[in-house]
């Protein structure tokens, strides 16, 4: 795992291997943590363990720099002459490699973003200050303002299971980078620089040695818990420094003096503990405690913020003289609990604004505590309070204050309510369909049913308590008619009887290729339903419409998907429009590219004209919130370009840009449509598909991996792919070293466009099709051809293995044509550096999971059961080596 180790036949690889320019701080981090895990497997396993895992690595790096088929084979054969021991710790060690690298990388992009200058890179869609220039040279000052005042940014965190570490692993992983960040302050000496060194070889002994593999599955409210993690580290004090970093951005020197110019646009929603679609462990129990444990959090978190911001608040009354309403404010404090403000103003001689902010952090307090005497019934009376203080402060002259802490508390109230964020219930259209059969047979009714109803009660409940906005979105999978939207309004009333239900602002969710054109006449009914139309009139005609990416990739394959997706939204924006609707596009994408991931901030810029209007709306899972939440810098850095990306896209000029591609290559659009529809139909329409896909594949397997609370399936075994859901389909053929999920039938449908300079040309000017080729290069640039077809193998059907495996060259070919470039991800260095780093690793855990299904694929029951527990485990532990090794899983 180090340079230091390596075997004289592997030298000259390493060698070769320099002309990747990996930047010398990063090759550093590499080397140390490489070092030490090379110590820690010694210490652990005997020179001879080292001695293997280098073998294997230096004949993976030889086979995939050069291409040599003679190390692939040795390679293999080195793999297959393990003992059942040795391989588990080599794929524990290739794994805590990967752990080691993403860590160092991410370091390395920390410390990338800490030395630019703000806005340095000059890249419009990426730096504010840029993306609100060329708003004001196209729109004026006023129209860029008005345009920065609608942003929204609603990210929703989901718990699907993409996230395969376990949380031991990933607080491990935490304290190695908190150890690697300090070891980069050139302040430090050698003697500290020791200690380091010796505390990160005992971190990194304590990662090797943690079981990598969870020995049960978590619980919805575990899954909660992890996410609070993200929060509390990183989430509430980073989204109002974006808020400061904007406001500062647009006011230069006057910062900090002024009314801020940035609002608290962005929003948190959560389906963690919420949605119960095929996961029987969400009950109304577990979502009414999903949503104490998010009060919980924040509301220490607001009552510490106050309490700082209340102890800085040293202003003597005759310096910064305290406001009438200020004064008012006390006297109504000091009639809530007289002997606590007594002794508040005890410690607070003449200091009447410390002690009012004193005494907003008490009611915080009594606010989490369920004090009702002193708690504050809702976010805004908070937020009244604090209004008080900042005019206050601003009259008495002190701007600075009123516009530096006590704004950024203000933000932080605005942006997490005493709710967090928004519990938004999922539920499939089937379920409501069948408990609404009961109740209208008059019969007594299932525990099915009765959950079902418990639910609309739980909303009620959480919005008396938290306020409307904690919990009033409800989500609808598959809706395939406005009955479907009826129907929860039905159930709704059959919870509340004679008593009015609570607030919903019920959401569509469109996911199949069907369901996404019929979309538009269903929302057209939809609004003419009494609780729709009476919400609309509430809300000013707003209305969300949620848009599913991974089971229409997996329906009609990622070409037709996308395309379709792209008609779709701009079928439902023109409906919309005729309607006076103000429309919220929700986007279920996930890490996956064969889910809709990809780089969120280019996916916007590529919308129809009209989708976005400064609202954006999507999923975050799995390891996508970790990655994109996880470090403060980051968070910052990906939430300004998320901002930039939705106030460019909503610009006119960005609109036209797109309408004017979507009309130019409507025809290419149709033949690609067609041809890679018909190609994707071809191999999971083939007899017997569904049963092959699980024979070459982990797909039954990944199902014991206990990575979250839902079920692999909604029910069927694999002789159907109907009910497979999206995540394990892209996951397994991710861990095929396949990722067909996220390219099939590209190639096929660019063929049948047949003429190169047209295709450079769409890549040039049609901004769906620029950010398709860049996602599917991406995708293609974490295969394996070799490795592909060892899978393929496995399942007993040439013809369908070489479907697959031509599909793959084809679309590598069209790929390449279409961007100019000589190689995959040519035009991204960065990614394309990291991916050829990391590849030669994730082929050696390959070679060690295809060991284990090979295995268990050719074994009869009668083979020894601890044979088959080994083979099983060694596979899962793979599993878990590759989602790391190519960051992506689900």
């Amino acid at each position: 795992m180090t340079d230091s180790y390596p075997p004289t036949s592997a030298i000259s690889i390493v060698r070769a291997r320099q002309h990747l320019d990996v930047p010398e701080a990063l090759r550093a981090d590499v080397h140390q943590l490489g070092e030490l895990l090379g110590r820690v497997l010694i210490e652990t396993g005997g020179q001879d363990l080292l001695t293997d895992v280098e073998q294997l690595r230096g004949l993976t790096i030889a086979a995939y720099e050069n291409e040599d088929s003679e190390a692939f084979e040795k390679a293999e054969k080195l793999v297959d002459g393990f003992t059942a021991a040795r391989a588990e710790q080599v794929a524990r060690a290739f794994t805590c490699y990967f752990h080691l690298v993403n860590l160092a990388e991410e370091r390395h992009r920390v410390r990338v973003l800490l030395e630019r200058e703000p806005d340095a890179d000059g890249d419009v869609a990426s730096s504010f200050t840029a993306t609100m220039d060329a708003l004001v040279s196209e729109l004026g000052e006023d129209g860029a303002q008005a345009m920065l005042d609608g942003l929204e940014f609603r990210p929703v965190l989901t718990a699907h299971p993409t996230e395969a570490r376990r949380r031991a692993v990933a607080s491990s992983i935490r304290r190695i980078g908190e150890l690697v960040a300090e070891n980069d302050d050139p302040r430090l000496g050698s003697s500290a620089r020791v200690e380091i060194k010796r505390q990160l070889l005992g971190e990194i002994n304590t990662l090797y040695r943690t079981a990598p593999l969870r020995s049960t599955r978590p619980t919805p409210l575990d899954e909660v818990r992890t996410a609070m993690n993200i929060f509390d580290q990183t989430l509430f004090q980073t989204v109002p420094e974006v808020y400061r970093l904007i406001d500062d951005r647009l006011t230069g020197k006057a910062a900090g003096t002024l009314p801020p110019k940035s609002h608290a646009f962005v929003h948190f929603g959560s389906w963690i503990g919420a949605d119960r679609d095929g996961n029987p462990n969400v009950t109304a129990k577990i979502t009414r405690q999903a949503a104490e444990i998010q009060s919980e959090h924040v509301l220490l978190g607001l009552e510490h913020a106050a309490s700082r911001v209340g102890r800085t608040l040293t202003l003597d009354a005759g310096d910064t003289p305290p406001s009438a309403d200020l004064l008012a404010l006390w006297q109504r404090q000091r009639g809530l609990a007289d002997e606590l403000t007594n002794e508040i103003a005890t410690r607070s001689p003449n200091e009447p604004h410390r002690r009012v902010v004193l005494m907003i952090a008490e009611r915080i307090a009594a606010t989490r505590r369920r004090n009702a005497d002193l708690a504050y019934a809702v976010p805004q009376e908070l937020l009244d309070d604090l209004r008080i203080v900042q005019s206050s402060l601003v009259d008495a002259g002190d701007v600075r204050n009123a516009y530096g802490e006590v704004q950024t508390l203000i933000w932080q109230v605005e942006t997490f309510g005493f709710h967090l964020a928004e519990l938004e219930v999922r539920q499939h259209s089937k379920v409501h369909r069948q408990a609404l059969a009961e109740l209208d047979a008059g019969a007594s009714h299932s525990e099915m049913t009765d959950e079902v109803l418990d639910v609309f009660r739980t909303i009620g409940i959480l919005q008396d308590r938290y306020g409307v906005d904690a919990a009033r979105r409800y989500v609808i999978s598959f809706t395939q008619s406005t009955e479907d939207i009826a129907n929860v309004y039905r159930l709704a009333r059959y919870a509340y009887g004679t008593a009015t239900p609570p607030v919903l602002d019920v959401v569509p969710l469109f996911e199949t290729f069907a369901d996404l054109h019929a979309a538009p006449q269903i929302l057209d009914e939809m609004i003419r339903l009494p609780e729709v139309a009476a919400r609309l009139e509430q809300t000013g005609r707003r209305l969300e419409v949620m848009l599913g990416y991974s089971d229409s990739s997996k329906d009609v394959g990622p070409v037709s998907a996308t395309l379709t997706l792209y008609d779709a939204q701009d079928e439902i924006v023109k409906w919309a429009e005729s309607n006076d609707i103000v429309l919220t596009l929700f986007h279920g994408r996930g890490g996956a590219l064969g889910r809709g991931g990809g780089p969120a901030n280019e996916a916007v810029m590529s919308q129809p004209p009209g989708s976005v209007e400064g609202r954006f709306k999507l999923t975050e899972q799995g390891e996508v919130i970790f990655a994109q939440y996880g470090n403060p810098t980051i968070a910052v850095r990906h939430l300004e370009q998320i901002a930039s990306a939705t106030l460019l896209a909503s610009s006119p000029s960005n609109g036209r840009l797109n309408d004017s591609a979507a009309t130019q290559f409507a025809d290419m659009a149709k033949a690609m449509d067609d041809s890679s529809r018909e190609r994707f139909y071809e191999l999971v329409h083939a007899d017997g598909f569904a049963p092959w896909f699980a024979q070459v594949t982990p797909q039954e397997e990944i199902g014991l991996l206990p990575l979250g609370s839902r079920p692999a399936r909604r029910g069927l075994s694999v002789e159907s792919l109907e009910d497979l859901r999206a995540i394990p389909w892209v996951f397994s053929w991710s861990q095929a070293r396949i990722n067909l999920a996220g390219w099939f039938g590209l190639g096929t449908a660019l063929e049948s466009v047949g003429d190169a300079e047209q295709v450079k040309k769409a890549y040039a000017e049609w901004p769906l099709f620029t950010t398709m080729i860049d996602n599917v290069q991406m995708s293609l640039a974490k295969t394996d051809a070799r490795i592909a077809a060892r899978y393929l193998a496995l399942g007993g059907r040439d013809e369908l293995a070489k479907l697959v495996l031509d599909e793959m060259e084809l679309t590598r070919k069209w790929s390449r044509i279409a961007s100019g470039s000589d190689d995959l991800l040519d035009n991204r260095p960065v990614l394309q550096r990291a991916v050829r780093l990391r590849s030669p690793y994730v082929d050696a855990l390959s070679l060690l999971q295809l060991r284990a299904l090979r295995f268990l694929r050719s074994t009869d029951t009668s083979e020894a059961e601890n044979a088959l527990d080994e083979a099983r485990r060694l596979l899962l532990l793979s599993v878990n080596g590759v989602a790391a090794g190519l960051q992506n899983t689900g």
